[in-house]
């Protein structure tokens, strides 16, 4: 299937991989803002690369613990093979579509994103996938169709965090048809020219790099097409701190912090901030979907 998107980042631009797996002690060293500038300058001139296996030791997957190390200790727990999307709501061919199946059809290219969480930190990473379109093409989506409705796996015997009523599960995410569609929009399968680790999504997760990262849901298990706007987790859970379209907005401060201003992982602890990008610097490609709405309002 072709290619739809030019992308305008090279491998230069990427966050290094050490640096990537460094992130804890990075965010760790950032959070520690009372040390002097020497003890920070030395902490950040002594970092180690971690391994592979801690490559997701400081990361959000709520199915396996609220902690940050919880998702790399228990995500082993976590069976990926056989794999399936079931496919529903308002398309032509509903059902449920093995991912083998799946990756057999799509052509899979490596695409550099910029990312960024709320934390006010940003990272460019290349993630190894294929367009969300191209999957909704193989279902065939129906006249009228308006939202796409994700949903990740709710396995309590393999995902501990999901014993808890932490969040209301399965965990549940949603976008816009016209924001599905977009060619920036990836199904994720690998990262660093790597299969996705169980912690960060595996075998398939969402990537939207305009939006903050809890959109970019992992372990899809389902999608449906619907017409009406779909519940998500965080906005049933904290309907005031995030809302449906969770754009990267650097106008509209989160309840408890500034979003106005980030921090690119790897250049030390003393980087100057910059000012945060309008749709995390993709305003270009998606700003015209959001033509006439209050963005403050629909946030």
């Amino acid at each position: 299937m072709a290619h739809r998107w030019n992308n305008d980042l090279s491998r230069a631009d990427i966050t290094p991989e050490a640096t990537f797996l460094n992130r804890r002690h990075v965010l760790a060293g950032l959070a520690a803002s009372g040390l002097s500038a020497v003890a920070g300058r030395a902490r950040a001139e002594t970092l180690e690369p971690n391994s592979w296996e801690e490559i997701t030791g400081y990361n959000n997957f709520y199915e396996f613990g609220t902690g940050k190390g919880d998702p790399a200790e228990y995500a082993h727990l976590l069976t990926t093979k056989p794999w399936s999307v079931k496919i529903d709501g308002m398309v032509d061919r509903p059902g449920d579509y093995d991912f083998q199946d799946i990756m057999s059809e799509m052509t899979v290219e490596e695409r550099i994103y910029r990312f960024r969480c709320v934390e006010a930190w940003s990272m460019v990473i290349p993630w190894n996938g294929f367009e969300l379109a191209d999957l909704l093409a193989m279902a065939g989506v129906q006249e009228g169709a308006k939202y796409v409705a994700f949903e990740t796996l709710y396995r309590p015997e393999e995902m501990p965090g999901t014993r808890y009523p932490v969040l209301d599960w399965p965990y549940r995410e949603g976008l816009r048809l016209d924001e599905a569609m977009h060619p920036l929009t990836l199904m994720a399968t690998g990262i660093y020219g790597k299969p996705l680790p169980n912690q960060n999504g595996a075998p398939l997760r969402l990537v939207v790099p305009w939006k903050y990262g809890f959109k970019s849901i992992k372990s899809i298990v389902r999608i449906t097409l619907t017409d009406k706007e779909p519940p998500t987790s965080w906005n049933m859970a904290i309907p005031s701190e995030y809302g449906f379209y969770s754009n990267v907005n650097p106008e509209v401060s989160h309840p408890r912090w500034s979003q106005a201003s980030e921090r690119k992982i790897g250049g030390g602890f003393f980087v100057k901030r910059v000012p945060t990008l309008m749709f995390n610097g993709y305003e270009k490609e998606v700003a015209g979907l959001y033509e006439g709405m209050d963005l403050a309002k629909y946030f």
